[in-house]
């Protein structure tokens, strides 16, 4: 995948030419492993046999904060009798105290770090786009809806907020109407994955490992874009604030894991000096996973100070007014604020799967979208750079009609958020046909017409400055899709 040059630039971002056909047609990637007909890597198919005894378990032995001490094959795994039992107990209980990510297999990958932050936002669960970024001019929209429709924008509370002559804003995501207004806010509407799966959990793996269609162990495109073997190992890059081992964020650079809420502004049970003295007499050893769990234990310590320290100054003796996904968010800027190496963030939310009682500018989803526009503006006002961005995806979107539950079910396309000072923002962008029937995928879905790997290949190249010749790297097998250029300023 290669962005097209600029002649207008006098620097040279490629590290390397990349050879074009004369017609300036993009050759694709190196291709991904063969894929069976049902869409799954070959290793994945239905009916593949386990890997024998003697095969390398594909799960690392992980350390207490996420450095991998290597992978053991299953011929050397101790059966629970063996005198090493009491290691890989402890190994366990300190990481459920500590948090850890799992380390993969090397990425080979060159240049510098991107030149701003970025944010990613993961909304688990698959939201309905439809609901969030309202097609009110759509006819077919309040006929397939007839109870769960966002009312046309005619200023009332419950009316969607108007966007533009085809969209409108669900009303309880008002606290992000300013950001369209002021141009940095911007949706992609019928964006997702190229391969049909409808199950949560192939889904999420891969958009968060940039591989659709391959459920197979692999890093994740956070950790890609992050990752350089030619660094020290000890500086990290990333952090990740609510989840304990999120996919996206695995692989061979090191990240920083915070527990989610107010959790995070506690050190937990290594705050008693006893536990912290015999888990440290534990690992006293100098090896790898002895220094790993005194570098953990440290970071969760210094962790909690700091937030705490935020939480007493931010709300000057009051209880919080902001909770879940928004104060993951102030927790996230605070600490990307109070160390400059972190340069990418993520947070998730879950809660999306409305299969019933979805509600409509009021209920359930009318609530995760309050808390969400609550986040976005956290975030909003604290990466406020002009190289920051913020982008808010989901696995999939939901059916284009309500389902008998006044729910909607599992789709395809989705709307994607992008948000940021070089985001060309208050426009739509990309391709919308609609929701009548026969623009449907299988008459049900909004269809994918722009693969998210290309979204997020503009947000990457075009935004932070990412050298074209490492966009492989990240996303191995997508092209770039050049009706959506201009989506993002370049940086």
């Amino acid at each position: 995948m290669s962005p097209p040059r600029d002649p207008s630039r006098s620097r040279v971002v490629c590290s390397a030419p990349v050879a074009r056909p004369r017609d300036g047609a993009r050759p694709p990637i190196a291709p991904l492993p063969p894929r069976t007909a049902c869409g799954s890597s070959a290793s994945n198919a239905p009916g593949a046999r386990a890997s024998p005894p003697g095969a390398a378990n594909p799960h690392p032995v992980v350390s207490p904060t996420g450095a991998a001490i290597g992978l053991m094959p299953a011929r050397h795994r101790r059966p629970s009798h063996d005198p090493g039992r009491r290691r890989w107990l402890a190994g366990g209980l300190s990481a459920g105290l500590l948090g850890a990510t799992p380390g993969l297999q090397a990425a080979d990958t060159r240049g510098a770090d991107p030149a701003g932050r970025l944010v990613v936002v993961f909304l688990r669960g698959a939201y309905d786009g439809l609901s969030a970024l309202v097609p009110w001019s759509d006819p077919a929209y309040a006929s397939l809806r007839p109870t769960i429709a966002i009312p046309p924008p005619d200023g009332t509370p419950d009316a969607a907020l108007e966007l533009d002559a085809r969209f409108g804003l669900h009303p309880a995501l008002a606290p992000v109407l300013p950001l369209w207004r002021e141009g940095s806010l911007a949706f992609v509407p019928t964006a997702g994955s190229p391969d049909p799966t409808r199950s949560h959990f192939e889904a999420q793996h891969h958009w968060e490992t940039g591989l659709p269609g391959h459920s197979t162990e692999a890093p994740g495109w956070l950790n890609r874009l992050i990752a350089d073997p030619a660094r020290a190992p000890d500086r990290v890059r990333l952090i990740g604030v609510g989840e304990a081992n999120p996919r996206i964020l695995a692989g061979t650079a090191r990240a920083r894991l915070v527990q989610r809420g107010e959790g995070a502004t506690r050190p937990g049970v290594i705050a008693n000096e006893r536990v912290r003295e015999a888990l440290a007499d534990l690992y006293s050893a100098d090896d790898p996973l002895g220094r790993a769990f005194r570098e953990g234990m440290a970071s969760r310590l210094a962790t909690a100070r700091e937030l705490a320290s935020e939480a007493r100054a931010a709300d000057n003796g009051a209880a919080p007014s902001a909770t879940g996904l928004a104060l993951d968010a102030r927790h996230l800027a605070t600490l990307m604020r109070n160390d400059p190496a972190l340069r990418v963030g993520f947070l998730s939310a879950g809660g999306w799967d409305t299969h019933a009682n979805q509600g409509a500018a009021r209920g359930l989803l009318a609530n995760n979208f309050a808390a969400l526009g609550r986040a976005l503006v956290q975030l909003r006002a604290d990466f406020n750079r002009p190289d920051d961005l913020i982008v808010v995806l989901s696995e999939f979107g939901r059916t284009a009609a309500e389902n008998g539950s006044r729910g909607t079910d599992h789709g395809r396309g989705n709307a994607l958020w992008l948000i940021g000072q070089r985001v060309a923002g208050g426009r739509v962008h990309g391709r919308w046909e609609g929701m009548a029937a026969g623009q449907l995928n299988e008459g049900r879905d909004l269809p994918v017409l722009h693969d998210f790997r290309s979204v997020l290949a503009q947000v990457l190249v075009h935004g932070l400055g990412l050298p074209e010749s490492r966009l492989s790297d990240v996303f191995p097998g997508a092209r770039w899709d050049a009706s959506l250029d201009g989506l993002v300023r370049r940086a």
